[in-house]
């Protein structure tokens, strides 16, 4: 152990759901690109979870939802590469205003709602990991990207 603290990125992410429907947007970017995620970006500083989620939602998406009524549904603590730590937080959100539009075409492709039975396969791997975790009701945290070690995660 080398001591020092972690410096993780600090993600949120909306599941937008629609009865049994989730809404994705494939991605435009360099990172991704051309695959399937929810609407997800890094929190401000200052900002809490909730309010970071609710921003992130409008700014992709122009759905407006009340902070208050995301329901944090799973935690990833994902390992990017050797240098980069991410921490995601995955809400629920099946209360808000407006209609899907694509308001960042330069990082989003499209919008579309997926059956929760007939996702499409080319998730990235990381929001993958959160909404499985979701979806499969797994327990509260996911690890992504970490080499099990075999060691128990509490110590008596």
């Amino acid at each position: 152990m080398s001591g020092q603290l972690a410096r993780p990125v600090i993600d949120t992410h909306v599941i937008v759901r629609d009865g049994d429907q989730v809404l994705l947007s494939r991605r435009n970017g360099p990172y991704g690109h051309g695959r399937w995620h929810m609407p997800s970006g890094k929190l401000d500083q200052g900002e809490s979870l909730p309010d970071g989620a609710a921003r992130e939602l409008y700014e992709e998406t122009g759905i407006t939802v009340v902070p208050v009524h995301l329901r944090l549904v799973q935690t990833v603590h994902h390992r990017q590469d050797a240098c980069t730590e991410r921490i995601g937080f995955f809400f629920e959100a099946t209360e808000w205003e407006g209609r899907p539009v694509n308001k960042e075409p330069e990082k989003c492709l499209a919008l579309e709602w997926f059956p929760v039975h007939d996702l499409p396969d080319d998730i990235i791997e990381y929001p993958k990991a959160g909404l499985r975790g979701y979806l499969d009701d797994s327990g509260p945290l996911t690890e992504h990207g970490w080499q099990q070690t075999g060691r128990p995660l509490h110590r008596s």
